[in-house]
């Protein structure tokens, strides 16, 4: 089969995830060709362990293999609390696969030496600082991430009230002071990014954004000016 677009797909563990990385794609790589994989039940499977155990990691392999079985050019997980599965996915098959917040880690990371974190899946805190430091590495060693709960925000989304979700984190972001940068831990959470914006002269990052503009630079795409870390 041959295509004129680039295949991408997108695995996600929770439908909260999907419209944001939608609009990511709408705003800054429309002509891309976007395939959704949704596996619902990773979200509170993984919510019930302590850790990422094998055979979650085996199912997080067996979905990017079926992402490069249906030609995908490059495969973008959109949930960030499966790291260790998803770099066991990345050595397995033969196109590029993201874990949903390296791209955003590594923008942080440049702006400044202390980025902060609002998350609101505790099982993903740990993994997601994990993957941090491994970017600050790369980077810059002396990077610092310090990490905000925004309870009830996810509870919120989950059930469709937005504006609540929005008013938490935004709430949540306004109290923060001497970061160069704040990050929105999960694609989810991307769409509280103008809320967190209007409260803060802090630059802030959402991981869809970030993502799309490493896949264009990843596949060859020419990049759009200024999208690094846009809206969502």
């Amino acid at each position: 089969m041959t295509r004129s677009v680039h295949r991408i797909a997108l695995i996600h563990a929770t439908p909260i995830a999907m419209d944001p990385i939608r609009v990511a794609f709408e705003n800054a790589w429309p002509e891309a060709e976007r395939v959704n994989i949704l596996e619902d039940s990773l979200s509170p499977d993984r919510a019930r362990e302590t850790g990422v155990s094998d055979e979650m990691t085996d199912r997080i392999v067996a979905l990017a293999r079926y992402g490069r079985m249906i030609g995908s050019d490059a495969i973008l997980f959109t949930c960030s609390s499966f790291g260790s599965a998803i770099e066991k996915a990345a050595t397995l098959v033969d196109v590029p696969v993201l874990k949903p917040n390296e791209a955003m880690f590594e923008a942080a990371i440049r702006k400044g030496g202390r980025t902060a974190m609002l998350y609101t899946f505790p099982p993903a805190r740990e993994g997601m600082e994990a993957e941090f430091r491994e970017e600050a590495r790369r980077v810059d060693p002396n990077a610092e991430i310090v990490s905000f709960l925004v309870e009830g925000a996810i509870d919120a989304v989950r059930a469709g009230d937005e504006a609540t979700h929005n008013r938490l984190v935004a709430e949540k972001a306004a109290k923060l002071e001497g970061f160069d940068a704040i990050t929105l831990a999960h694609f989810s959470t991307a769409r509280a990014l103008r809320a967190v914006q209007a409260v803060t002269g802090i630059p802030v990052l959402s991981s869809p954004d970030a993502a799309v503009a490493k896949l264009r630079l990843l596949l060859g795409a020419v990049p759009v000016a200024g999208q690094a870390g846009g809206g969502a």
